[in-house]
């Protein structure tokens, strides 16, 4: 009677290994299983569009602007239209961060070199002192050769209401800290219609403006705060590609 048992089992588990070991393979030849796991585990909104900054409800667009670039020619925001565009405010004296966001800048102009539609919009929070010939020379320290990477001067009220208001990038002159102004090094990511976007965190929070501060090979700052510029560049040519 046993062996019979035996028998009937072993019939059953040949029947189900039949049905659904292929199925199994299939599922892993597609890497659905691993995809699914690793988007639950980690970032369940890594292929959704990027968010729209909004305020009171709407999307967030950049504020109107016009300014003296580092060949003293004017540029306004609708220069950028139809551009895919990252801002940052930053001035040429700075000891501090400025370099580092800079150089982090260099690193996707000359990541993007093939993308005809990205630019870079640079407020200078010291235009006493950045001229646009200060702004030239700055520029070709860093290796600028994008022509859509403006460093842009003007009246000092238009540029700080700019970045405090305009972009919620904090910026103020204080003569007891070094180089004189402070600054965080946020970047804004702006799209082609100007609205300014971003992704979302693995809580599904817009994550708003990007570190700039912390290079590519550092990975981490001494606070343990991670790179951004790697999902910067992700978020760029996402903009770039999207509805063409």
């Amino acid at each position: 009677m046993k062996k019979y048992s035996y028998v009937g089992i072993s019939f059953i588990i040949l029947v189900f290994g039949i049905i659904l070991i292929p199925r199994i393979v299939n599922r892993v030849k597609k890497s659905s299983i691993v995809e699914n796991d690793r988007m639950s585990a980690s970032n369940p909104i890594v292929n959704q569009k990027l968010s729209y900054i909004k305020i009171n409800g709407k999307p967030r667009k950049v504020p109107e602007f016009a300014f003296l670039n580092q060949d003293s020619l004017p540029i306004t925001n609708h220069d950028f239209k139809g551009k895919v565009f990252v801002v940052d405010f930053f001035f040429t004296s700075c000891p501090t961060i400025c370099p580092k966001m800079s150089k982090n800048l260099v690193y996707l102009q000359d990541k993007l070199k093939d993308y005809k539609d990205f630019g870079v919009a640079s407020f200078t929070i010291n235009p006493r002192r950045d001229t646009p010939s200060i702004l030239k020379k700055y520029a070709e320290n860093y290796g600028i050769s994008n022509p859509d990477w403006h460093l842009l001067t003007g009246e000092r009220e238009d540029i700080f209401d700019l970045a405090n208001a305009g972009f919620n990038i904090y910026a103020a002159e204080n003569p007891e800290v070094p180089g004189g102004f402070e600054h965080n090094g946020h970047f804004a990511l702006i799209d082609k219609d100007g609205y300014i976007r971003s992704r979302y965190d693995a809580s599904g929070n817009p994550i708003i403006y990007y570190r700039g501060t912390i290079g590519v090979e550092e990975k981490k700052d001494e606070n343990g705060e991670e790179e951004q510029i790697t999902i910067l560049l992700e978020d760029i040519k996402k903009l770039l590609e999207e509805d063409e």
